[in-house]
């Protein structure tokens, strides 16, 4: 199954709780919006992808339960990027100061903040380079680290602020650098 993106520009420029409202009517749908206001409506992952990603989402609960320096948010969470799209990348982490600084209405909804840390998990439907854009659009926006990871490919893309796109051919670890302190993502135990 491909992603779908679909043009709403007639309704592009109603207020982001209509779109809110139109993800609440169809909760067995997960979109997107990008900063132009097209709707994208993404596939479900397969089995071994979801696998994969449970792997991973523990992995960041467990350092951030001990160390709770943030929230730590699945797929599911939809974030309201300065440039006005509406993105849920497969992981994603924000510190404690900037989350407690949003208003409870804001909690609520779709965040209107970047995460600090974002992860794509490329999957079948996904193409190399709309998720490298969207992580580029993540950046943009004020993410302060960014990890791709393709697993068919064994290649780790990594996103930092002001800086090259750093590759890397099949690591074992992945350190989360200032941005999460004390944190290495264990690939090999995936």
């Amino acid at each position: 199954m491909n992603t779908v993106t679909l043009n709403l520009e007639a309704i592009a420029k109603i207020a982001d709780d209509r779109f809110y409202d139109l993800c609440l009517a169809n909760p067995d749908v997960k979109f997107e919006r990008n900063s132009r206001g097209e709707v994208i409506i993404l596939a479900p992952t397969g089995g071994e992808t979801g696998i994969y990603n449970a792997g991973l989402i523990a992995q960041f609960w467990i350092w951030n339960n001990r160390l709770k320096l943030g929230k730590v948010f699945d797929s599911s969470t939809c974030f309201k990027l300065p440039n006005n799209a509406n993105r849920s990348p497969d992981v994603s982490w924000i510190s404690l100061e900037r989350w407690d600084a949003l208003t409870d209405s804001h909690k609520e909804k779709f965040p209107p903040i970047t995460p600090d840390f974002v992860l794509e998990l490329m999957s079948q439907t996904d193409t190399r380079k709309e998720t490298q854009a969207k992580m580029l659009e993540y950046i943009e926006n004020g993410a302060r680290l960014g990890w791709l990871l393709d697993r068919r490919a064994n290649i780790v893309e990594i996103y930092r602020q002001n800086q090259v796109v750093e590759v890397l051919n099949n690591p074992d670890l992945l350190s989360g650098e200032d941005v999460l302190p004390e944190f290495s993502l264990d690939l090999r135990s995936l």
